[in-house]
């Protein structure tokens, strides 16, 4: 076999050995895009925002234990609205961000797991403190048929804030801003 022969071969290889792993990462940027799309909503208090991240035939397992699950999009959109509506009649904002500490991934599905981290700031004239509170997360994705990544199961319970601050990074998963800790003088945390 020539040499060139011999180049072209090892170039295909290589070049067919690192495919797999050029996908991994678009499909990893795609699914971090997700975090970035709801710390979006939450700052804006934007439902149509969240609408472009869950599946249609998705469902929100929620932390409070009177609540049962919702099935579908719409409905899921239909909580938003409900909770972003109660903080913009507070005429207040809230923050949220994740650090997802777990990717499993196969071609066509995601399973994260994480931390999340909700601020809420009060509104000026309420006199209150900002006040926050942490939990735990597993969000199952899909990349459908367009290429897209959406959530199709989306869980979430309490935890404690230090186990978010304390949350390392990993390689290629997001790993949100880095909030400090409320100092005393304007932290409350909420029950």
């Amino acid at each position: 076999m020539s040499l060139i022969k011999v180049l072209l071969v090892s170039l295909f290889s290589f070049l067919y050995s690192i495919q797999p792993a050029m996908a991994e990462s678009e499909d990893n940027k795609a699914i971090n895009q997700l975090y970035t799309q709801f710390a979006l909503a939450f700052n804006q208090l934007d439902a149509a925002i969240v609408e472009n991240i869950y599946a249609e035939d998705a469902c929100y397992v929620p932390e409070n234990q009177s609540k049962g699950i919702t099935m579908g999009r719409e409905n899921i959109i239909a909580v938003y609205k409900k909770f972003f509506g109660k903080i913009k009649h507070k005429e207040a904002r809230i923050e949220v961000d994740f650090r997802v500490v777990e990717r499993q991934m196969e071609s066509h599905n995601a399973t994260d797991v994480g931390y999340y981290l909700i601020r809420f700031h009060p509104s000026e004239d309420a006199e209150e403190p900002i006040s926050e509170f942490a939990g735990k997360f597993v969000n199952v994705s899909k990349k459908n048929a367009d290429g897209k990544w959406y959530l199709t199961v989306d869980t979430n319970n309490r935890s404690e804030t230090p186990f978010y601050y304390n949350a390392k990074p990993s390689p290629d998963l997001y790993y949100g801003r880095h909030f400090s800790p409320l100092t005393a003088e304007n932290y409350a945390e909420q029950p």
